[in-house]
């Protein structure tokens, strides 16, 4: 490839903006949940300038969309890719860059009249968000073999809706297996979601993993009565119990290493002012880089989970949403994105990711590398989440740079 052979930046961003207006939000944010109607139309979209491309394209059976530019030789492809749909109050940036700019490099190398030695694709995975079906990373996670068709078929959202009938419904059950396409390689170009980049000088990010993810749902059962008539020491109080878990994980970050705690669901029943109440259904997000750590914490929440419950007389069962272990990127592959930042002019500094990626799940296959690019403000899963043009064309000549140095290895 000639060195000087760049995506364009104009174009790219074009794309990008016509996706973000499809499910688009008055505060100028993106809500495409999986498997809704924005999320077809954003699939219809992609499809779209797939076929433009004179892409192969091809759908498997958990919906994840697939396409192909075929290379001079036969066997395993260097894949791109990410995710177009959004959590409830989504940007317009999260995954859909990643999908757009492997779009955007197979239209370069297209419009140079060049062909790989081998093929490359871009994948748009279903699901990643977790925001409707659990858990999260599923397209990705069946398409590396850790969950089955039937199983993620079976998923069901909060009103019901099973995951199997809603992709039928939207036309995207394709007939593919997950995973009919080998991997020598994927490349996942991302916003960084934190404001690390930004306020540490800038630059691109050559990610070096991902921290372990361990989410819990867990549930509170009580008694309910009146708040007016019954004294606090006579309460059981599902609510209060579970205002204390929620601080004692907040604790529990401050005494083991790397630790992240959330609670981000706190559904209360009956959810009345003057009731003391019955059931309280509640999250847990617990991270961290290193998974004997991750452990220990959760370990830590269940024992006081315990003995919160013998001492106050609340019942509290746990259910696992998602547990992801800690994932190392392959060596070879971030140092192949180093160089070719550093050979377009750009730094790039090395730093693990604390979000869950469709690259987590790739992992699994083949080497796997990531290219964050700042988050103005460190903004994500937020109307407000913002990148610069500027900054999306640097990391996507880098994926640029990056997939086809392995395309051609």
């Amino acid at each position: 490839m000639s060195s000087n052979l760049r995506i364009d930046g104009g174009r790219l961003v074009s794309r990008l903006t016509a996706l973000s207006v499809i499910g688009a939000t008055p505060e100028g944010g993106c809500r495409r949940l999986a498997l809704t109607d924005e999320d077809r139309q954003g699939r219809d979209w992609l499809v779209a300038e797939m076929k433009a491309l004179g892409l192969d394209v091809k759908i498997d059976a958990i919906g994840n969309i697939v396409g192909i530019l075929k290379g001079r030789e036969d066997g395993p492809a260097v894949i791109m890719g990410s995710h177009i749909d959004t959590v409830g109050t989504g940007g317009r940036f999260d995954g859909a860059l990643g999908v757009v700019a492997g779009v955007e490099v197979l239209a370069t190398l297209r419009d140079a009249g060049v062909t790989p030695k081998r093929d490359m694709a871009v994948i748009a995975f279903t699901n990643e968000e977790g925001a409707r079906f659990h858990p999260d990373m599923l397209g990705s996670y069946v398409w590396a073999g850790g969950m089955s068709v039937a199983a993620a078929h079976a998923e069901l959202d909060a009103e019901g809706a099973a995951l199997g009938a809603e992709l039928r419904r939207i036309g995207y059950e394709g007939a593919e297996e997950p995973g009919f396409l080998p991997a020598h390689a994927y490349l996942e170009l991302h916003i960084e979601q934190g404001p690390v980049l930004e306020n540490e000088g800038g630059g691109l990010g050559a990610v070096t993993g991902i921290q372990g993810i361990c989410w819990l749902e867990l549930t509170l059962k009580g008694r309910p009565s009146h708040a007016g008539t019954t004294p606090m020491a006579y309460r059981k109080d599902p609510g209060l119990a579970a205002a204390r878990i929620n601080i004692f994980a907040n604790e529990v970050t401050r005494t083991i290493p790397g630790q992240l705690a959330n609670s981000g669901v706190i559904r209360v029943q009956p959810a009345n002012v003057n009731v003391v109440p019955e059931t309280v259904v509640m999250t847990l997000d617990l991270r961290n880089p290193d998974d004997a750590l991750l452990a220990e914490a959760e370990a830590a929440i269940r024992t006081f989970c315990a003995e919160l419950s013998a001492r106050d007389g609340i019942e509290i069962g746990f259910r696992d949403l998602a547990r992801f272990p800690a994932t190392p990127f392959a060596e070879e592959l971030i140092a192949t994105v180093e160089q070719s930042a550093a050979e377009l002019g750009l730094s790039a500094r090395r730093m693990i990711s604390g979000a869950g990626h469709d690259a987590q799940m790739m992992s699994r296959l083949c080497p796997t590398a990531m290219v964050f690019i700042p988050s103005i403000g460190g903004l994500s899963h937020n109307p407000a989440e913002f990148s610069t043009d500027e900054d999306m064309a640097a990391g996507a000549n880098v994926l640029l740079s990056a997939a086809w140095r392995v395309a051609n290895a």
